[in-house]
């Protein structure tokens, strides 16, 4: 159902396409869903998997959206990344192969201890009140479950 849709990529702006295609990563604090507060999920922009939930976004401090969980663990891959002389683990959309950023074991600890560090290029957000029309409507209990 979710794949990396050729069609999609070719209308990524070039910051979109920079992070995604070629595992670019935003400046900090330029995001545009770094203070979004509304309720729904994030979904990558290439091939529409649900990645996150509202409900498990929080304020790291960091410069990015940071979340503690991913919705489906099985639409995120966690790769070793050695680049940039540091160890760290990148995040990817299984499906749509598209660099999403990287996951840090400093998150909340009520919440697992999760900080998955996300570019918001990587993303399209869909508000709850469009998840049933755009196909997510199975994943409204996750974004409802804080509130």
């Amino acid at each position: 159902m979710y794949k990396k849709d050729s069609n999609k990529v070719s209308k990524l702006n070039p910051e979109q396409y920079r992070v995604t295609q070629e595992n670019g990563t935003e400046r900090p604090g330029t995001g545009e869903y770094l203070h979004n507060d509304a309720v729904g999920i994030y979904v990558d922009i290439v091939s529409g998997e649900p990645l996150f939930a509202s409900s498990s976004k929080f304020d790291s401090g960091c410069g990015w959206p940071s979340f503690s969980k991913s919705i489906v663990t099985d639409f995120v891959n966690e790769i070793k990344d050695s680049s940039l002389g540091m160890i760290r683990t990148e995040v990817r959309s299984s499906n749509g192969d598209s660099h999403l950023g990287h996951v840090f074991e400093d998150g909340p600890k009520e919440s697992g201890g999760l900080r998955y560090c996300i570019n918001s290029a990587s993303l399209r957000f869909i508000a709850l009140e469009n998840m049933a029309d755009e196909g997510y409507g199975d994943y409204i209990n996750q974004v409802e479950e804080n509130e």
